[in-house]
């Protein structure tokens, strides 16, 4: 007997009805979750849980770096920066180093909030698009 879970429902909609922008929105907030998670069980010497939390982040950003439009000029900057935040995230898993998880946040942070503001930009140029029918 499967046990109905609301919660579970509602994620998995969110994701079967999202645009492929609010999808990649939903991937850099997932990966600042995890990075922020992996911090917070190193501080509690929680070493296994941070090794997962930050392995879930090191997948986001193989997914992102993957996913990359290689047709766009930008996207060969990016690749370098994706690289550069998976790299602070192997060396900060290793060397147990929160000052390299907050090197990739603050990128993590970059990306997510531009990619935010284009999402609000296309949305208004969009609704704009609409009124003028």
């Amino acid at each position: 007997m499967a046990i109905n879970n609301p919660y579970a429902a509602y994620q998995n909609n969110s994701v079967t009805t999202s645009t492929p922008g609010e999808l990649t929105l939903m991937l850099y907030n997932g990966c600042l979750k995890f990075i922020q998670q992996g911090k917070m069980a190193l501080e509690e010497g929680k070493l296994e849980e941070k090794n997962v939390a930050i392995q879930k982040a090191q997948a986001i950003v193989t997914e992102l770096m993957l996913t990359l439009d290689t047709s766009y000029p930008v996207a060969e900057n990016m690749l370098v920066l994706y690289e550069f935040v998976n790299s602070r995230l192997i060396d900060g898993n290793i060397k147990n180093d929160p000052a390299l998880f907050d090197e990739a946040l603050g990128i993590i942070k970059e990306f997510r909030d531009t990619w935010k503001q284009v999402i609000q930009v296309n949305r208004s140029k969009q609704y704009a698009n609409v009124n003028e029918i």
